[in-house]
């Protein structure tokens, strides 16, 4: 094999591992479409914590609306 061959190899395989990386680091940040309960049970855990302890109701968004 001489070198051109080797450089030209040596940069198929930089590239694929590169692009295994990628779609790994992309896949392990983004859900599955089919798995709506996820997101749902999230976004009723992130809507939870903004409720009102005392008043059981959304706690104000700016300081202005408060008492």
């Amino acid at each position: 094999m001489n070198l051109s061959r080797k450089i030209f190899v040596g940069f198929v395989v930089l590239f694929f591992a590169t692009l295994l990386f990628l779609v790994y680091d992309i896949s392990r940040k983004t859900t599955f479409p089919g798995a709506k309960s996820k997101a749902k049970q999230e976004q009723e855990r992130k809507s939870k914590a903004k409720m009102d302890s005392l008043k059981n109701t959304l706690a104000p968004k700016s300081p202005i609306h408060q008492p």
